[in-house]
């Protein structure tokens, strides 16, 4: 199994003119999936059984904020969009992530000592599939 580096990871979205951008100053982001667990116990077992039920997937993204980043901008509550999770960059034959999501929050913070911050988080409709960059 190779280890890679995190720091050449791209997120990329598509923008309401249908192209795609990388989300600027992105900090990290990530891909959560879960799994329901359907409670199959029946009385006289001695133990709990389950099964599998939905799935669902969260992307989630942090950045420096930057009011000028179209992708950034396009990010509000309710939107639904395209995206592409490259983990270890764009280059040829890397492995990512697409789908599609409706963008459920939107935060911008700042400190006095720190930067001003921004994090995204969408709900998968449907599947996340793979796809190699070619």
């Amino acid at each position: 199994m190779a280890v890679k580096s995190g720091n050449t990871g791209v997120i990329k979205m598509h923008t309401a003119d249908g192209s795609e951008a990388a989300v600027g100053q992105t900090r990290n982001f990530s891909i959560e999936s879960t799994s329901d667990t359907l409670e199959t116990t029946v009385l006289g077992n001695a133990d709990r059984t389950y099964i599998s039920g939905l799935k669902g997937h969260t992307v989630s993204v942090e950045a420096y904020w930057d009011e000028a980043d179209p992708v950034q901008i396009l990010l509000d509550p309710g939107t639904t969009i395209f995206f592409e999770v490259h983990p270890t960059g764009t280059g040829t034959g890397e492995e990512y992530y697409h789908g599609q999501g409706v963008v459920a929050s939107k935060s911008i913070s700042a400190a006095a000592d720190g930067m001003v911050e921004a994090s995204f988080s969408l709900t998968v409709s449907g599947a996340i599939t793979t796809a190699d960059n070619s």
